[in-house]
């Protein structure tokens, strides 16, 4: 590992030599860098990764401003990924940040070597791709962490992590859980972030990017018509730290 001239003293102060290298050592991957998922690829970054890679294929657009990390009025119709690449460069000159600018699939999902990870994040909305990543990540050696539905959420305080199939009050695990049990179940267990909180809608809806509850609608019933939920990102920013330490505090006990 080459010198940090002192980035990560402060953690080393912390955790110690030997585990601040070997977070530089573990390889991740990261589905989704959205309100959730660009918070937690900062998180992983200013914690001492060196090797990860972003996933994502949508560009920045006006409303993720309010969220996300890499969104902001210069970035707008850039490509999530690049953006986030440039700041996590920034911040980590000697880190290796892959992007990919695609979608994870059925179709798609041998080309991501799932493999060859130590750590698989899921912090994709689709309910479908969402089931498929689950599914095949748990057939690897990598351990998954994923995120549950972090819209319709105000209160920090209930966010909580609880093993899959203990998540209790979350829609979207619950919708997750029934397309489980309808086929092949996920092959081990695994983490995951959630709140028990669900709020209503209050404001005009606008055009826009969709939440993971619009997917899920759209998925359970394709008839009904997709609705864009509210998300603040003091929410979805302590979902996606609150996933980077999950890996970091399992890399450091191992």
């Amino acid at each position: 590992m080459q010198e940090d001239k002192g980035i990560f003293k402060r953690a080393e102060l912390l955790l110690g030599a030997d585990l601040i290298n070997k977070i530089g050592e573990a390889r991740i991957i990261l589905f989704g860098v959205g309100g959730v998922g660009s918070w937690c690829a900062e998180s992983l970054i200013r914690s001492g990764v060196k090797h990860l890679t972003i996933v994502d294929p949508d560009k920045v657009c006006e409303t993720n401003i309010n969220r996300q990390l890499m969104a902001t009025t210069k970035t707008i119709g850039q490509r999530k990924v690049d953006v986030l690449k440039s700041r996590l460069l920034e911040i980590s000159p000697d880190a290796e940040i892959n992007t990919i600018a695609g979608v994870y699939s059925e179709e798609s999902s041998g080309s991501f070597q799932l493999g060859t990870y130590d750590y698989i994040i899921d912090a994709i909305d689709s309910l479908k791709h969402k089931v498929h990543l689950i599914r095949t990540a748990t057939r690897t050696n990598a351990k998954l962490f994923s995120s549950m539905g972090a819209a319709l959420k105000m209160d920090p305080t209930r966010i909580k992590t609880a093993e899959f199939w203990k998540v209790a009050g979350c829609p979207l695990a619950a919708a997750l859980r029934r397309k489980m049990k309808q086929g092949e179940r996920p092959a081990k267990k695994f983490m995951c972030v959630y709140s028990d909180e669900v709020l209503e809608n209050k404001g005009f809806k606008h055009k826009g990017d969709e939440s993971e509850s619009s997917e899920l609608l759209k998925q359970e019933n394709p008839s009904v018509k997709a609705q864009t939920n509210g998300t603040l990102v003091h929410v979805t920013a302590v979902f996606g730290f609150t996933l980077a330490g999950l890996i970091i505090r399992d890399i450091c006990k191992e």
